[in-house]
């Protein structure tokens, strides 16, 4: 693992993080002797949007129950489990931070779904080739510095004719955000890019672009609705405040404002290999 790597996981790492959702469960009246997915949602969909999102990107891609597919930076599982429960899909999830992987997959035996989780970079992928229908990347690539080897990791373990859903923030106007944000801290572990990043380095791996779609006016509704529901009322047990630590309404309110801004936006691109 490489120092930013390790920068990148450390950002995100959060220990004793699976019991601080099980206390959060709990003060909700959810047991773990019943949990279901969508009682983890408020917490596992960590990207604007959340399952909406998700959703959304899914009905774009070709996925079913004899479906391989990857979830690249996929946190404590949720996208992972998202696929595996909604389209009966064979997930492997892939994740740099040891504390996100383990959380992920003791979520996943908690609610009796069979995705697997593995630690590992995207940058250099520890699976074989040609191993996967499709490939998710959401709100991933703003931590990987080298977009050109992503791309080349994922168009290797994708077998011909498979697809590349990214669902990412990327920069669409003049200024970068303040810091922190809920993907960085400082400068050292950020790799924001404008949507031509992607796209150079996609065509380098041998893509095609199939639809590509900015998501700005969905994400300040998406935050419109997060507000309004939170008004007058105290943070969640269990909500992304978990995920981020102590300064998680710092991070979300300098991601919001730049949104607001449209200098950022969450970004759609489906992407897809020759047959």
């Amino acid at each position: 693992m490489s120092l930013t790597e390790s920068n990148v996981a450390r950002h995100y790492g959060r220990l004793g993080l699976y019991d601080r959702i099980i206390t959060g469960l709990a003060e909700l009246g959810k047991s773990e002797d019943n949990l279901t997915p969508d009682d983890l949602k408020a917490v596992d969909e960590f990207h604007i949007g959340g399952v909406e999102a998700t959703r959304d990107l899914m009905a774009q891609v070709d996925i079913g129950p004899q479906s391989r597919a990857l979830d690249i930076g996929s946190g404590i599982g949720g996208t992972a489990r998202h696929m595996a429960h909604s389209h009966g899909a064979i997930v492997t999830g892939l994740d740099l931070t040891p504390e996100y992987v383990e959380t992920a997959r003791r979520l996943t035996k908690l609610v009796g779904l069979s995705p697997e989780f593995v630690v590992g970079s995207a940058l250099d992928m520890p699976f074989d080739d040609q191993t996967f229908d499709l490939a998710t990347l959401i709100h991933v690539g703003m931590n990987l510095p080298d977009k050109a080897k992503l791309f080349s990791e994922v168009a290797r373990v994708l077998k011909p004719g498979g697809s590349f859903a990214v669902y990412d923030v990327m920069q669409v106007g003049k200024a970068h955000p303040e810091f922190p944000v809920p993907w960085a801290s400082s400068a050292d572990t950020s790799f924001l890019d404008r949507p031509d990043a992607y796209l150079a380095a996609a065509d380098k791996g041998g893509f095609t672009l199939v639809a590509q779609r900015e998501r700005g006016a969905f994400a300040r509704d998406f935050f419109a609705r997060l507000s309004a529901s939170l008004q007058d009322s105290s943070p969640p047990p269990v909500g992304l405040g978990l995920l981020m630590g102590e300064d998680a309404q710092l991070k979300i309110r300098n991601m919001v404002k730049s949104v607001g801004a449209g200098d950022i936006a969450p970004v759609e691109m489906i992407f897809r290999l020759p047959g």
